[in-house]
């Protein structure tokens, strides 16, 4: 197959199984605890990133990694994925799906004001204007379209989905800043935060946690799988085989709508107007963002949740 269009097969496959995440978040913690789902989702995620390592030939990098590549790694598995789950799973217990998921999408705007100020970027008025777009859509998202109060959205909830951005973000410089192979990096994020999140597993949870059924278990494999893990090795080689990698880029932004057609017919969450329309206005301003790097001469990384 011609390289463009296996890249687009796998861009493809990628916006489609991202899409369907929220709503397995969902289906898994109806009837777990948060960390017993990050638990069980981030072994599964460690496993299969070791896995590709050794398919890809790459396992000998583990042992070229210093000390102070050790130590990074140590630092990211505690944002990535301890803290950013543990938050991002507490607020979809807390959400509607169709809330939850655009808001945490507000991760590409945050992080790119975040990058400008990192990496000593120009902001010029379309990033505010970007970050108008953003904060409109989660203002009418939160309070569903009821602007005088949060209507049935929890507001602790909200806060929990708008913190994860910001975790998302910064944890997304810090990779930026790591130029060690993308899946290594992946791989020893997760490898310590599954260390953390066993602790934490201990220490907090009593011993029937750990009991799952078979329906339950194939959820959080199929989010250690599909979200945390061998999804951004495909995305990773969309843009690898592409030739045309901005076109390929672009298919991310599907990704949350898409995600809105899962929750509806397989949740059963009647999407609201103010879901919709909130979520446009955030895309927006991510692509009104975007643009205004690419006139000033910026980047910003890819990826999602």
């Amino acid at each position: 197959m011609e390289k463009q269009k296996l890249a687009y097969l796998y861009a493809a496959v990628s916006v489609l199984l991202w899409s369907s995440v929220a709503t397995v978040f969902k289906l898994a913690l109806n009837g777990l605890p948060v960390i017993t789902v990050l638990f069980y989702s981030s072994v599964v995620s460690t496993l299969v990133l070791l896995i590709v390592l050794v398919i890809q030939g790459k396992a000998y990098l583990l042992r070229e990694q210093g000390r102070k590549d050790i130590m990074y790694s140590a630092g990211v598995g505690l944002l990535n994925p301890f803290i950013y789950y543990l938050i991002l799973f507490q607020a979809y217990s807390l959400l509607l799906a169709q809330v939850a998921q655009p808001l945490n999408y507000t991760w590409a705007i945050v992080l790119s004001l975040m990058s400008a100020l990192f990496f000593r970027q120009r902001i010029v008025a379309r990033d505010m204007v970007a970050l108008v777009f953003g904060l409109a859509g989660v203002l009418i998202i939160s309070t569903g379209g009821d602007l005088s109060g949060f209507g049935a959205s929890n507001p602790f909830g909200v806060a929990l989905a708008l913190s994860s951005s910001l975790i998302w973000a910064f944890m997304w410089i810090l990779n930026m800043r790591d130029k060690r192979d993308a899946v290594l990096k992946l791989f020893m994020g997760f490898f310590f935060g599954t260390l953390y999140i066993s602790a934490l597993l201990l220490l907090t949870a009593p011993a029937s946690a750990l009991l799952i059924s078979s329906i339950q278990l194939f959820y959080v494999a199929y989010i250690g799988l599909f979200e945390m893990g061998l999804t951004f090795v495909l995305w990773l080689m969309a843009l690898e085989l592409s030739g045309k990698s901005s076109s390929v880029a672009m298919l991310i932004y599907f990704s949350p709508f898409l995600s809105l057609v899962f929750i509806h017919f397989i949740l059963g969450e009647n999407i609201m107007l103010s879901s919709v329309l909130g979520l446009f206005l955030i895309v927006a301003g991510v692509l009104l963002e975007k643009w205004s790097k690419r006139e000033v001469g910026g980047s910003s990384g890819e990826a999602s949740d």
